[in-house]
């Protein structure tokens, strides 16, 4: 996870989870959002917690319980290690939001998709991070980032396609859905090939589902609604975040910044989105100001 931070960030510094059914809407108010703006509808609206992860460095248990003052009902984990979330048992995590009026469909995971033990100690470390999953109350776990030493050709594409296929179907055998985040490295031409449309056509569309991270298909330069088309009902997750104007194309909380999420959301039907998490792995406030004002961008924007 450590390697993960640093890629984000000197990403960020050199580029520098809902249930939405449809019609489940609320009218917008015009101009921006300010404290005193009245909430018209409390949406369910998840987020991905790593934004939060100095916060969480110095207090989980207050740390959440600021999440859930701003309106998150719906938490997606990240720092699996050991058999712990956190440094919590998954029983002692879900209890914990479950205080909080809050629950946690969906885990970030970085189980090895190589080692020296070989592939069936892979395995076995992924049957025990779903058995953790559900506990913790999960629908799905997601493969959160690919390092840099795992992505070097079409060769290693190849070879996590399968451990993926392999991945889902230990999931699914457990009751819960697998699915792969993706960043943009995935978009870049590679021999010829863009690994991001290798791994759809190559993986079990019922085993592999795809947590969409909005952002960064598009710093990658594709168009999201363009992928919902190509692969219907593949697309169950997001992560909604949005970026700045400018040659950084730095990330920023959501609706504030050059995305145009009207579209994007008029085709979650097609995508089958069933959750979104914000997230923003840079902010240049306090992170915990960044969630509320795109909670409340959400929570009162017509098309969401």
């Amino acid at each position: 996870m450590e390697n993960r931070r640093k890629f984000i960030k000197t990403a960020g510094l050199l580029s520098a989870g809902a249930l939405i059914a449809p019609g489940f809407a609320c009218k917008p108010k015009s101009g921006s959002v300010t404290e005193t703006d009245a909430v018209v509808e409390n949406k369910n609206i998840g987020i991905q917690i790593y934004t939060l992860r100095d916060q969480i460095a110095g207090s989980l248990e207050k740390t959440m319980e600021g999440v859930a003052k701003i309106g998150y009902k719906w938490i997606e984990a990240y720092g699996y290690e050991n058999r712990k979330i956190l440094g919590k048992t998954p029983k002692e995590f879900k209890d914990l939001l479950s205080g909080l009026g809050m629950s946690m469909p969906s885990i970030h995971s970085v189980t090895e998709v190589s080692s020296g033990e070989g592939k069936s100690a892979i395995l076995d470390a992924m049957k025990l991070a779903v058995e953790d999953a559900k506990i913790a109350g999960a629908k799905y776990l997601v493969y959160a980032y690919l390092q840099e030493e795992e992505r070097r050709s079409m060769e290693d594409y190849k070879r996590h396609a399968e451990t993926f296929n392999s991945f889902g179907e230990i999931c699914k055998n457990a009751g819960i859905q697998f699915a792969y985040h993706n960043h943009d490295f995935e978009f870049f031409d590679f021999d010829g090939q863009m690994p991001y449309d290798y791994l759809l056509e190559n993986t079990d569309p019922e085993l592999v589902k795809m947590e969409l991270d909005l952002y960064w298909i598009k710093k990658g330069g594709q168009d999201p609604v363009e992928y919902f088309k190509k692969d219907p009902g593949r697309y169950e997750l997001w992560h909604v975040k949005d970026m700045e104007e400018g040659p950084e194309k730095f990330f920023a909380e959501v609706g504030s910044g050059i995305m145009d999420f009207e579209p994007i959301f008029g085709a979650r039907e097609t995508a089958g989105l069933k959750y979104i998490f914000v997230e923003q792995d840079l902010s240049r406030r306090d992170p915990m100001e960044s969630i509320k004002m795109s909670w409340e961008f959400l929570n009162k924007t017509e098309y969401v």
